[in-house]
């Protein structure tokens, strides 16, 4: 399998796409970490992932430093080493601009953008320490948004965490090089998650999310996770500092597309 033998970091591993990313790791034979703020979820999707592999849960503020040192500790005391991290843990903070508060703002930068900082430093001084001992490379794969691009007035510091989170990720790969350490990230569109499943109960808030996506539907966590595998293999060996879109093909769009009414009009 594509991961065999590899030991993953999957940072907000717990529900949504870090979760589809942890079962697509454990099925393509990797041994994984789950990391989450939310020790009760993490737990939880460990046990229900346990009979894909070995996988362990670890409870971690991503915006912390100790808390992001000892999650490295324990990932190397249960497994011995680390190969993969993929930096998906995020929050978002609603709010138009006039009124977004400043705790609220700096909550938001400190997990998503701090927090894959944090994680990627980390993580980086071990497989470069590894790569000097003689040892394999590995791979930091990023967890960025078509709000990288896109600017929306009610989500002021998530999209700006994810234009952060872009550029970190070319940054990382450019220090990372000369070790052969690849970084890359991930820009997901519209993806089934419980966060999406509250907007899309309203059929009005669905159809404008399918007048923005030419494929004509939303994406799921698995498909994000396939392409996790991907950037995390061998098979993505010459790719570095890179972003890829999984959106439906929405960044593209410069209009919108018409949506066929429901089967209930």
């Amino acid at each position: 399998m594509a991961l065999d033998g590899r030991v993953a970091i999957v940072t907000g591993g717990a529900k949504g796409i870090g979760y589809a990313i942890a079962r697509r790791f454990l099925h393509d034979g990797a041994r994984v970490v789950i990391a989450d703020n939310d020790e009760k979820a993490g737990n939880l999707a460990a046990e229900e992932l346990g009979d894909l592999g070995d996988v362990v849960a670890v409870g971690c503020n991503v915006a912390e430093r100790l808390d992001v040192h000892n999650l490295l500790a324990a990932a190397l005391d249960r497994f011995g080493d680390v190969d993969i991290l993929v930096n998906n843990a995020g929050v978002v903070s609603k709010a138009p601009f006039l009124d977004l508060d400043e705790a609220d703002f700096s909550r938001v930068l400190d997990i998503n953008l701090k927090g894959a900082f944090l994680c990627g430093q980390a993580v980086a001084r071990h497989l470069v320490d590894k790569v000097k001992r003689g040892g394999p490379a590995g791979v930091i794969v990023n967890m960025s948004s078509v709000n990288a691009v896109f600017a929306l007035p009610d989500q002021v510091a998530y999209s700006v965490s994810k234009g952060g989170v872009s550029q970190l990720t070319k940054v990382m790969a450019l220090a990372l090089a000369p070790y052969a350490i690849r970084v890359n990230a991930i820009g997901p569109g519209s993806i089934m998650t419980d966060l999406l499943k509250g907007v899309v109960e309203d059929e009005a808030a669905t159809r404008k999310v399918l007048s923005r996506t030419p494929l004509g539907r939303i994406g799921e966590p698995r498909e994000i996770a396939a392409i996790a595998s991907f950037l995390a293999s061998d098979e993505s060996s010459y790719i570095t500092g890179q972003t890829i879109y999984a959106d439906g093909g929405r960044l593209p769009l410069n209009y919108t597309v018409d949506v066929s009414e429901s089967d209930d009009d």
